[in-house]
Parts: C-alpha cells; sequence; structure tokens
C-alpha cells in the first residue's frame, strides 16, 4: 500500500513538473467535454447525469479558483468566466430537470479550452 501511495506521489510531481497548468485544465476540459458529447451520440440518463454533475463541478472548482484574490487573471476575464461558471450551472439544472440540450455545455467548454489552448498575452 505504501509503495502505491508514492508511485502516486511521484506520478503527480512528475504531473506538476512536465504540465503547465493552463495545459492541465485543458486536458480535464477536454474529458468532461469529451463525456457530454458521448451522452449526445447515445443517450443515457445515468451517463448523462454523470457528466453534467462532473462538468458543473469543473466549473465549480474553476469559479472557486477565479474568486482567490492571488488569482492573477485579468479582472474583467475573471468577471466573464465566474459569470459564465454561473450560467453553466443554472443551464445544467435545466438540462437535468427540464431535458434541454447538452449542446450549449459543449459549446461553452470548446470555447474555454480554445482560450486555453491559445499562447499567453505576453508570451514569445
Amino acid at each position: 500500500m505504501r509503495t502505491e501511495t508514492m508511485s502516486v506521489a511521484a506520478y503527480r510531481q512528475s504531473m506538476r513538473d512536465t504540465v503547465s497548468p493552463r495545459q492541465l485544465e485543458h486536458r480535464v476540459f477536454s474529458q468532461v467535454t469529451a463525456e457530454l458529447e458521448v451522452c449526445t451520440r447515445q443517450p443515457d440518463a445515468f451517463a448523462t447525469i454523470r457528466a453534467v454533475d462532473r462538468n458543473r463541478r469543473l466549473w465549480g472548482a474553476l469559479v472557486t479558483d477565479l474568486a482567490q484574490p492571488d488569482n492573477l487573471l485579468p479582472d474583467a476575464l475573471k468577471a466573464g468566466l465566474i459569470s459564465l461558471g454561473l450560467w453553466v450551472n443554472r443551464y445544467s439544472s435545466e438540462v437535468l430537470t427540464e431535458g434541454r440540450p447538452l449542446n450549449p455545455l459543449i459549446e461553452v467548454n470548446r470555447t474555454v479550452m480554445q482560450g486555453l489552448g491559445s499562447a499567453p498575452a505576453g508570451a514569445a
């Protein structure tokens, strides 16, 4: 058991050393978005609930991070992303209770992934 814990810790450290925060965020958004996309092609109520919940939790974590005083993103960008996060939360409830389509959530995630994939301002 201890060996497993050590190997998990080593893997996590390796990830931190080789993957930028933007790349990690992009990867997580990509995984969650793929889950949502599968649900549009293969409707399954339980899979949809899981995918929407995972997406909602991702956005909740993002909003929490954006609200931290030490977050270095420009205030206007933080405000826009927080607003999107609040919309994702509301719309997710509508998906689950009213059967609204998943495509708007997928499109928002894709837009964020495009932003994460672009070079940060001032980068060479």
